[in-house]
């Protein structure tokens, strides 16, 4: 299941410390399958604010994953984790830990559905690679954790930039195709 995806904030969002309220959110499930993969998606949030950003997370995900009641971050990417954010009539309570969780990593808990991990690809990645990042982490084959996506992409993000560019008509060796 995909919820709506946006790769295309404007210079606004970008330079925006709070997110646009009719901005759709940036989310990407992966389908539920036979066997589980180690995340269950990824979420871009606009700002690294957990107050601000958890409501529309959670008005998105309580009616496929029933009502989330506690979220578990590593505070390392965010300055700020309140212990409780009131959503959409109730309260999300949010806890975090330092070792036991990835530091690119949200857990979500849900009364009576259970639990899932999402990969949080930071607020100012491009929009490239965050693409990749939320199709990789939707993929319900996945055995890779938060931060080894985080490094892939960055690798990923290295290479391309070191590549000469291709020109058209030509091999990678120079010789005319």
């Amino acid at each position: 299941m995909t919820a709506t995806i946006s790769f295309s904030p404007t210079l606004e969002d970008r330079l925006s410390s709070s997110p646009p309220s009719s901005s759709p959110l940036r989310l990407s499930l992966a389908p539920v399958g036979p066997a589980p993969a180690l995340l269950d998606g990824a979420w871009w949030p606009r700002s690294r604010d957990l107050g601000a950003e958890l409501p529309a997370l959670t008005a998105v995900l309580d009616p496929l994953w029933g009502r989330i009641t506690r979220v578990a971050v590593n505070p390392t990417h965010w300055p700020v984790v309140p212990r409780k954010v009131p959503v959409a009539g109730h309260v999300v309570k949010v806890g975090w830990f330092l070792a036991e969780l990835d530091p690119h990593e949200l857990l979500l808990l849900s009364y009576r559905m259970g639990r899932w991990n999402l990969l949080v690809v930071p607020p100012r990645t491009d929009p490239a690679s965050a693409a990749w990042l939320m199709a990789a982490a939707s993929d319900p084959l996945g055995t890779s954790t938060a931060s080894r996506l985080m490094e892939e992409a960055a690798r990923l993000r290295t290479v391309s930039e070191t590549e000469p560019p291709h020109l058209p008509g030509r091999t990678a060796c120079g010789e005319p195709s």
